[in-house]
């Protein structure tokens, strides 16, 4: 079983940049693949970036592609997303999952193939 608990979101002015840490536990971490997910209000829950167990491959939706960069660290068993020229459309609760199942960018980016979750970490982006 794998606990994950996020942090570094916070309150930005819109083309600031953050970036968020994903903390893992258990020796399985590194054998997942993991993503970032995130959640406004009244929306449903968005992919925003994946990367598998390696690291050596990464995913992108457009929204986010060019601003964002997901990595992780598996010594460390902790994943990152650093997010630079955040807009405010960007505000959202942020969260990462681990997945056995997801493999192409079209699985990474459905929420229901994820094992666990983190609690998130609010993300807002003020104009």
């Amino acid at each position: 079983q794998v606990q994950l608990v996020e942090s570094g979101g916070g309150l930005v002015q819109a083309g600031d940049s953050l970036r968020l840490s994903c903390a893992g536990s258990g020796d399985e971490f590194s054998m997942y693949n993991m993503g970032w997910f995130r959640q406004a209000p009244g929306k449903e829950r968005e992919f925003v970036s994946g990367i598998s167990w390696s690291g050596s491959n990464t995913y992108y939706p457009d929204s986010v592609k060019g601003r964002f960069a997901i990595s992780r660290d598996n010594a460390k068993l902790t994943m990152y997303l650093q997010m630079n020229s955040l807009k405010p459309e960007d505000t959202a609760i942020y969260y990462c999952a681990a997945s056995s199942a997801v493999s192409s960018y079209y699985s990474y980016r459905n929420p229901r193939l994820y094992d666990y979750w983190g609690q998130g970490t609010q993300v807002t982006v003020s104009s």
